[in-house]
């Protein structure tokens, strides 16, 4: 009879054991889950940041190219006064 209420015991503490690991896993799945929506919210942040800087880099290098060719026109009509 000793024996099986040890063996009882040891079951009822293998149970809270288990109780135990399953309860800090599922905290620590939700705190995984929360790390995740934040970097994906940080992810779709910087997914903007980038498109916008890169909207930017489009429109100065429009605006330098068009710059490149008012020097290149400017020069040209220069050479042509200076040889005329």
């Amino acid at each position: 009879m000793d024996a099986i209420k040890k063996k009882m015991q040891m079951l009822k503490l293998d149970k809270e054991s288990a109780l135990d690991r399953a309860e800090q896993a599922e905290s620590d799945k939700k705190a995984a889950e929360e790390r995740s929506k934040q970097l994906d919210e940080d992810l779709v942040a910087l997914l903007k940041k980038l498109k916008s800087t890169e909207d930017e880099l489009d429109k100065y290098s429009e605006a330098l190219k068009d710059a490149q060719e008012k020097l290149e026109v400017a020069e040209k009509k220069a050479m042509d006064v200076s040889m005329g």
